[in-house]
């Protein structure tokens, strides 16, 4: 993908008001957003994006600077609205009752508590170990597909890599992984612009579900405890501090759903720009140092979560001239700011061998994704081992995203060799 690759989305700015009108749901902005991206950075990256009615960040200095302000946080006010929802909640009881206690939506004392106690489950040295794991697995992938010389990759190989891999980190039978899939796209789906009623019921009664099915399997770890995170979970302790049941079962459904989601979309929309720059696709992967700056690359240049929201909890100026009133949200725009003509050379072009390499893809302050160091090593391998076998990759038919924003990521990758 480049920034000119598809039209420029339709779109409205007032420069004096700074306002930008801007509906994320049509085709050319689902298809790419990038040069919506261009066009915000040069008019002005600090916009209210009246869609979302929410002021919005798209400078790499400013998203970076802002994931860290403590006067924001992710943990909702009392009184305020989620993501521009108000009214009568009683149909969310269960999904409600699951964000509550999960780390992502939890600022500090309690973010801290519950991140020092599930952190030790993702530093890097245990990560590390899984590397073989997850090199078998893509192999044995391919080994099921090659023979067809066809596939639709993101089915049969970028989501059985992260979803069996958390599975079985948290001990729970890779048999249940589309059960456990099916839980997770209908919880995640209450993140997505525009969700519906029906979309809400569906979380609603997934997390539930979720829920139930975890307490059971809480009680029979409990009797007998394995060599998996969950066991490690139920015995953490931190001092006197221990995860209660309802903390442990918000954190390990947030696992998995974080655990997977973002690095199937990570892993397709890598394969697609990888396959993009054509020509020997093995060049990128000849050393582990050019498979780690790839990886990084793939992470930068298109990203699977495009919007990523905060709560001021006073009155705070953002920015020069921009203040928003305790409980209201604001909006970082990691996708754009990936691209930050003022960040980075070139951002519309893939090179992995770029001086500037950095994004802020998973977050950035104490909401930096626990899981980054499983989600680089998962995509570092999946790559890796993919154009090592199947060199000769190309597209069956032009890979399209999903209407899903602000996630980002392809509805189909299907593929030939």
């Amino acid at each position: 993908m480049n920034e000119h690759s598809t039209p420029l989305p339709r779109f409205d700015f007032d420069h004096a008001t700074r306002h930008l009108s801007l509906e994320p749901h049509q085709p050319a902005f689902v298809q790419n957003p990038y040069p919506a991206y261009r066009a915000i950075h040069d008019a002005s990256p600090v916009f209210f994006w009246e869609e979302f009615g929410i002021w919005c960040f798209a400078g790499f200095d400013d998203v970076s600077r802002l994931l860290r302000d403590r006067r924001l946080g992710r943990e909702r006010p009392p009184g305020a609205p989620d993501d521009g929802y108000e009214g009568p909640r009683d149909h969310l009881k269960d999904f409600d009752a699951f964000a509550s206690h999960s780390m992502l939506e939890l600022e500090p004392p309690a973010h801290t508590r519950l991140r020092t106690l599930v952190n030790r489950a993702f530093v890097s040295r245990q990560v590390e170990r899984l590397r073989s794991v997850i090199e078998k697995l893509a192999h044995d992938l391919i080994d099921r597909i090659e023979p067809a010389g066809h596939a639709d990759l993101l089915p049969s190989f970028a989501t059985p890599i992260p979803v069996t891999v958390i599975a079985e980190m948290l001990g729970v039978p890779t048999s249940m992984n589309d059960q456990l899939l099916d839980w997770s796209h209908r919880m995640v789906a209450m993140h997505m612009h525009g969700r519906t009623r029906e979309v809400e019921i569906a979380a609603n009664a997934a997390a539930r579900e979720f829920s139930d099915f975890l307490r059971g399997y809480v009680e029979e770890r409990r009797r007998k405890p394995g060599d998996d995170i969950l066991s490690v979970l139920i015995a953490a302790r931190d001092g006197e501090e221990k995860l209660f049941d309802a903390e442990l079962i918000s954190s390990v459904i947030q696992l998995l759903n974080a655990g997977h989601e973002a690095t199937v979309h990570q892993t397709g929309n890598g394969v697609r720009a990888i396959v993009a720059q054509g020509g020997d696709p093995r060049r990128f992967f000849a050393t582990q140092e050019q498979t780690v700056a790839t990886a990084e690359e793939c992470l930068r240049f298109d990203a699977p979560l495009h919007m990523f929201r905060r709560y001021a909890y006073d009155r705070t100026e953002v920015a020069p001239g921009v203040t928003v009133n305790a409980g209201e949200q604001i909006g970082l725009i990691l996708g754009a700011a990936n691209h930050d003509p003022a960040a980075f050379a070139s951002p519309g072009k893939f090179d992995p061998s770029r001086a500037d390499q950095k994004n802020v893809t998973f977050g950035g302050g104490i909401h930096f994704c626990i899981g980054a160091p499983l989600a680089r090593l998962e995509l570092q391998v999946a790559l890796k081992v993919l154009f090592d076998r199947l060199p000769a990759l190309k597209f069956a038919e032009a890979p399209r995203y999903r209407d899903t924003y602000h996630f980002h990521g392809l509805e189909s990758l299907e593929a030939r060799w």
